[in-house]
């Protein structure tokens, strides 16, 4: 009885992932099913993450949920063991992210990006102890959220700034960082059509295009619902930032080989955004470029292995 409380007190309801409540754009029926479909699923990880009696529990509850959507359970399910964990003392996070969350270990630290969004500064899990790499993924999950959530201030006044502070590295890249996540949010607000996606990132400041074109890139091949004209056509609308939509595409890639999840629309999305590469082919540029440590310098080495991704992704087709 006392974790379904849990459950039904921490866990946000259903109809804020659906379209209409979200003033989002409906392209057509199965775009729209697919996007709520990814919401309810994140919303089942969150769920069985704060009404398990233990992260191994959690987790075989994770792997319950059908393929093509369990990455997105498991980034529900980072989100709701920040917020466990905060408000217990709990080490819920950790047991997720040791166990069955190692291979989904990308969506989890986007997810801890959700709970940081929705709980109060001195509540927010210590960085410090995350892999300074793959802790930037956590300010993509908080942009996301802010973008979807928040979608008046964050979307449809793209002019409006939004200043940002954390222990994980330089606020300049910070922001540049939750752009990702707002550009990977962008491709649910404009309901999978490439066009009003496109029409989105376009009324944002030049600057911010090729993070937002990024986080498209990884959005349009990790949760599809997109053919291969609309895919091609939303690379025609990303022109000069080609390579930063190619680089999202190969981490969404990365993402699902490395879980097991890789579906029919991943091959078609490695394909046509990864010059002609199959989902395998895309995460191994990813893995290969990946940093061996991070010296902490300036830039950070996060955005070096997007810069190598990029540019190995878009140097030659692939045969």
């Amino acid at each position: 009885m006392m974790r379904a409380l849990r459950r039904r007190v921490l866990t946000p309801s259903v109809r804020e992932t659906q379209l209409e409540t979200r003033g989002f754009h409906v392209k057509n029926a199965e775009a729209k099913q697919q996007l709520e479909t990814v919401g309810v699923s994140f919303l089942q990880g969150y769920a069985y993450a704060v009404e398990a009696r233990s992260a191994e529990q959690a987790a075989g509850w994770l792997e319950t949920v059908p393929v093509a959507f369990r990455g997105f359970a498991y980034e529900g399910a980072g989100m709701g063991a920040v917020m466990l964990d905060a408000l217990t003392g709990g080490r819920r996070l950790v047991g997720i992210l040791e166990g069955g969350g190692r291979r989904h270990t990308y969506m989890v630290h986007v997810g801890v990006g959700w709970a940081m969004a929705r709980l109060p500064r001195f509540l927010w899990p210590d960085v410090s102890g995350f892999d300074p790499v793959l802790r930037w993924l956590i300010l993509d999950g908080y942009g996301f959220h802010q973008a979807y959530f928040r979608t008046d201030a964050y979307v449809r006044d793209p002019g409006l700034e939004h200043p940002f502070s954390w222990k994980g590295g330089p606020d300049a890249y910070s922001a540049r960082v939750i752009d990702q996540g707002i550009g990977r949010a962008l491709w649910f607000v404009g309901g999978t059509d490439p066009d009003v996606v496109a029409e989105l990132i376009d009324a944002f400041p030049a600057h911010r295009h090729g993070d937002m074109y990024a986080g498209a890139g990884l959005a349009c091949t990790y949760a599809g619902s997109a053919d291969e004209d609309e895919l091609r056509r939303l690379a025609k609308h990303a022109g000069e930032h080609r390579p930063n939509l190619a680089q999202g595409s190969a981490f969404a890639c990365e993402a699902r080989e490395r879980a097991g999840t890789t579906i029919a629309h991943t091959h078609v999305a490695a394909r046509v955004l990864c010059g002609g590469r199959t989902p395998g082919e895309a995460a191994r540029v990813c893995t290969d470029a990946a940093p061996e440590g991070c010296d902490g310098g300036d830039i950070p080495a996060f955005e070096t292995w997007r810069q190598h991704i990029a540019a190995e992704i878009t140097s030659v087709p692939h045969a």
